[in-house]
């Protein structure tokens, strides 16, 4: 893929995570009509160069005011009226909706069971249907009453509470032993139903039971494999294809298994990640509740390296408690030997180092309010929150990630690269800002491009560039990017920009000035979200780094180049010298996981928190609330 082939090519790669309405405005299509813009809007350019107002003052530096009487008079010369300048809106959030459910036709159904009525999500239904009109047997009514194991299937979803599920989303009151049937008031086909059920020594309430039973079965077996939530439906940010599971053998090998219990606990995922999770959220609900040993760090504490205070030793403390194996290992000695002392001396400053680099923070040795964060944590029930939203979440992805891989954990700003089966390295990354948020979903990296040219997407031309070139037209021709109409190259001052920009393009030439940096990584995508290079390196020496518009920026683009293209950074560091613009296909396609974790596994296992930066975690909770009382309704 190279977006610099073509005019039309560069629409493909849009760096915002408004890609949706983008393509609705290049398709022609109506756009929102926000409020109007001024020319001191901030613009990428702006964000690039250190913050709004620094290019504008360098340009002017230069002789080249933001606003010139030539651009005044243009505007005028054009005698429109000026209209609000036109905003491209990205995806949105959604109200959760359940999954519909369709009547069970038990018409067919033998033993008893004909006439039942009760209602399920289609899958579950048409599982149903397939083992009961197959001449399927009462799997958990024996002789009218319910047998062992439909007692252990009970017992067991009392106990999914382990796995981050919710119990309610499976309960069913068991009907009491002495239940009969009352058949008088019942109209023809129910009292022939009631009396068959009779006669087999089955109450209607225990056939009621037999199926809703089997249903929460199969809906067990069904969450386990693909998630309780359907992500699509929580955003228009969450891309998945939902997985298909099979649900008909389900019902057949919980009638033949000896254990049942061990036959569905063994349906849920075995990955390290989940088994990571599943662990830890184990490790919260049993400790001691009592908190009072937890050492208690102030929240607004700054301690500077060389400094002194009495919240030395609480600090230490705080480190040893929240840190890994490894990073006690490497820094026994200090730990050891740590005499209570108010001082900040080097050999704490570098544990505090080793603790903000294990915790994703600046590295800078100085305490403050994220690194205090970091030590004290969020309280357990935040915590077993966050685990719940992550079981769920990995239930998304496949069972296995792979062997070879890329994940990329937004709330960690972070992007690991696996390789053989565990994590090869790590680097921080600068992820879309919260109006351009980066989208949640899977793909494969394919080619690895060189030098490249940056298509600018139609919705930063419209709500970041459009301003200034109301203003002044030939803005982009002094910035020294490349415009296009209907693929026919022009100057920037000469296209209307009152008009509409849907046959616009603009792309930045290789620079070193360019926004994507020296090289792209491409995993085509419905949202044209890459992986990228960047000349603004100060944005990764802050710890929130939801800055970008929508794109992943690596901090060692390079590395991660080198990696996926199974070459050396010295064969990476020669095409970028050589200067050439050059797409460079990677040998075998690598699974990247764009995810959203709060609460994810180090390389050690060992599991970590981060802020959930776009409120996300808060939609799934919903969701599923949405499913519970869904579920609770339909029994």
């Amino acid at each position: 893929m190279n977006d610099g082939a073509d005019a039309a090519r560069t629409k493909l790669h849009i760096t915002s995570g408004k890609t949706s309405a983008a393509w609705i405005l290049a398709l022609g299509l109506s756009v929102s009509v926000g409020a109007p813009g001024t020319a001191g809007a901030v613009t990428l350019m702006d964000l690039l160069r250190g913050g709004p107002g620094k290019v504008e003052r360098e340009r002017q530096d230069r002789g080249f005011p933001g606003v010139t009487q030539q651009g005044n008079a243009a505007a005028a010369a054009r005698d429109v009226d000026p209209e609000p300048l036109p905003r491209v809106s990205g995806p949105r959030y959604y109200t959760y909706k359940t999954d519909a459910t369709r009547a069970v036709d038990t018409s067919k159904f033998s033993s008893g069971l004909a006439g039942v009525k009760m209602s399920a999500t289609p899958d579950v239904a048409k599982a149903l249907e397939a083992y009961y009109n197959a001449g399927g047997q009462p799997i958990w009514v024996s002789n009218g009453d319910l047998n062992e194991r439909a007692s252990a299937v009970l017992a067991f979803f009392e106990t999914v509470g382990d796995s981050g599920l919710n119990p309610a989303d499976y309960s069913i009151s068991a009907p009491s032993q002495d239940v009969t049937a009352s058949i008088s008031s019942e109209p023809q086909a129910q009292v022939q139903n009631a009396a068959l059920a009779q006669e087999q020594n089955i109450p209607p309430a225990m056939m009621q039971f037999e199926l809703a039973l089997s249903a929460k079965v199969l809906a067990y077996v069904q969450d386990t494999a693909r998630g309780r939530v359907d992500p699509n439906k929580l955003s228009g940010y969450h891309d998945f294809k939902r997985k298909t599971v099979n649900l008909a053998p389900v019902l057949k090998l919980a009638s033949m298994s000896p254990d049942v219990a061990a036959y569905l606990r063994s349906r849920e995922p075995s990955n390290p990640e989940y088994q990571a999770l599943k662990a830890e959220l184990a490790k919260l609900r049993n400790e001691d509740k009592d908190t009072g040993n937890k050492p208690v760090v102030p929240g607004d504490l700054v301690l500077k390296p060389g400094e002194n205070n009495v919240e030395m030793a609480t600090v230490v403390k705080a480190i040893e408690h929240r840190s890994s194996t490894g990073l006690k290992t490497d820094h026994a000695a200090t730990l050891a030997g740590y005499q209570q002392t108010s001082e900040y001396t080097p050999e704490l400053v570098d544990l505090v180092k080793a603790f903000q680099s294990e915790n994703g923070l600046k590295a800078d040795g100085v305490i403050g309010r994220a690194t205090v964060r970091a030590m004290t944590g969020d309280s357990n029930e935040a915590k077993i929150a966050k685990l719940e939203v992550a079981m769920e979440q990995v239930r998304w992805l496949p069972a296995d990630l792979g062997d070879r891989f890329v994940f990329i954990n937004q709330p960690a700003f972070m992007a690991y690269y696996h390789n053989e089966g565990k994590e090869d390295f790590g680097m921080k990354v600068v992820i879309g800002s919260k109006a351009n948020q980066t989208y949640f979903f899977q793909d494969e990296i394919q080619t690895v491009e060189f030098n490249p040219y940056w298509g600018v997407p139609q919705s930063i031309i419209i709500n970041e560039m459009l301003p200034k070139l109301r203003n002044d037209p030939s803005y982009l021709d002094r910035l020294g990017y490349e415009v296009s109409v209907n693929g026919r190259p022009v100057s920037s001052s000469s296209v209307n920009w009152y008009g509409s920009t849907q046959s616009v393009s603009v792309r930045q030439p290789p620079s070193s000035d360019n926004a994507l940096g020296d090289l792209k990584i491409l995993f085509p995508n419905a949202h044209a979200i890459y992986m990228h290079d960047t000349p603004a390196k100060s944005f990764f020496n802050r710890d929130m780094r939801a800055l970008s518009h929508g794109c992943i920026r690596l901090v060692d683009p390079r590395r991660m180049a080198a990696a996926v293209l199974g070459t050396s950074l010295d064969n990476v560091n020669k095409q970028i010298a050589a200067g050439e613009n050059r797409a460079v296909q990677v040998p075998a396609k690598i699974p990247v996981y764009v995810a959203y974790f709060t609460a994810w596994p180090d390389k050690d296992g060992n599991v970590q928190y981060f802020d959930d930066v776009y409120d996300r975690d808060s939609y799934v909770v919903k969701a599923f609330d949405a499913t519970t009382k869904a579920r609770a309704s339909s029994i």
